[in-house]
């Protein structure tokens, strides 16, 4: 199955830049660890922004687990980061009950 109106995707600055990239934050510091180790970047964000839509639109989505907030999927792939070596990457979105393109939720190692 495809990530609905995957090319339709959003993910908000915010979730990339001050979240997963930041060594600070409570949580995302921890992702933002194996995510530096690839090459990415806060000064940088988008180039991890455009790789994880580009990941939303060519890989096939699982649903993910149920959720109030609406249709949850995963998407499995794999990033390559600036010095090119793979690893692998889970990416959640979700559907909100009302809209049909799928919202940036977190991603996290595979």
């Amino acid at each position: 199955m495809k990530l609905p109106n995957a090319e339709q995707a959003l993910i908000e600055p915010e979730k990339v830049r001050d979240y997963l990239l930041s060594a600070s934050h409570p949580v995302g510091r921890f992702k933002s660890a194996y995510l530096q180790a690839l090459g990415y970047s806060q000064d940088e964000w988008e180039f991890l922004r455009d790789e994880l839509l580009a990941l939303a639109k060519s890989d096939a989505a699982s649903p993910g687990r149920p959720s109030e907030y609406g249709r949850k999927f995963e998407v499995r792939g794999t990033l390559r980061g600036r010095g090119g070596r793979p690893a692998g990457i889970v990416a959640v979105w979700v559907v909100r009950h009302g809209e049909d393109f799928p919202r940036f939720v977190t991603a996290y190692p595979e």
